[in-house]
């Protein structure tokens, strides 16, 4: 009830104002399980989504969002159990891993519709990111579901960091057809058929995108942008210390 009454006002608001366009809606199966594997460009991604379906996607969200306290965090725990978005608390890497692996299994297996970025976090300049082997592959291989590659377009251009006013522009997505790994089933706990299941999706993901492919983790390459603007800023400051001893000397001289 609730989540229909917020797709209806979030998802007919979204598309009345952005007009995103979609392709290949057909690949989404009326009724019954399925993965669908995207792309992450943008927060947004977890709202044009679902959107533009008529099913309900269940994505993974922090548990922190269901249980901030006050009005707000009251105000923010409706929204995103309206747009269904599941709680999973994130303390501990490996156990964060495992919650949401649990979460995804149980949500396919009613039968839902579950949402997830293989690449773990959002890319941080456009380009895809080398898929994580562990939640993606183990849901779709522990319930034997299809996976559904996806590919958002230009959601990121609708608000960069730092831009507080969302850009007009019309997004796009791109829905791939349905990929089975039912042959591997059960076979969750080898970690090159893992890797393989990952890689192929990321492929197809890679194909409706045109995004540049990094075969290395987003992760990675935040820590490596991180670092870079770390190591600019500390030279920066270096250089400005250094202009002003020699503007300090060089009135030192004019004073003499």
């Amino acid at each position: 009830m609730i989540y229909g009454a917020m797709k209806f006002s979030i998802g007919g608001s979204l598309k009345l104002a952005f007009r995103p366009w979609v392709e290949g809606l057909e690949n989404i199966p009326e009724r019954g399980p399925a993965i669908l594997a995207s792309n992450h460009l943008s927060f947004s991604d977890s709202f044009f989504l679902p959107a533009v379906l008529d099913r309900k996607v269940t994505f993974i969200a922090k548990a922190e969002y269901f249980t901030s306290p006050g009005v707000k965090g009251k105000l923010t725990a409706a929204f995103f159990k309206g747009v269904g978005q599941l709680p999973v608390d994130r303390s501990g890497a490996r156990g964060a891993g495992e919650a949401a692996i649990k979460a995804g299994i149980q949500v396919v297996e009613s039968g839902g519709l579950f949402g997830i970025y293989p690449e773990g976090t959002r890319s941080p300049d456009g380009r895809l990111y080398r898929g994580k082997p562990g939640g993606l592959a183990r849901v779709a291989l522990a319930t034997g579901a299809p996976v559904i590659p996806v590919a958002m377009i230009d959601t990121e251009k609708i608000q960069p960091p730092g831009q507080v006013v969302p850009k007009l522009m019309r997004p796009g997505i791109r829905i791939g057809k349905p990929l089975d790994f039912s042959r591997y089933q059960g076979m969750d706990g080898d970690r090159f058929i893992l890797r393989s299941v990952t890689d192929e999706v990321m492929y197809e993901i890679m194909k409706l995108s045109g995004q540049e492919y990094v075969d290395i983790y987003a992760t990675a390459a935040k820590r490596q942008l991180a670092d870079e603007a770390k190591a600019k800023a500390e030279e920066a400051k270096r250089e400005r210390k250094q202009a002003a001893a020699g503007n300090g000397n060089g009135t030192e001289r004019s004073g003499a």
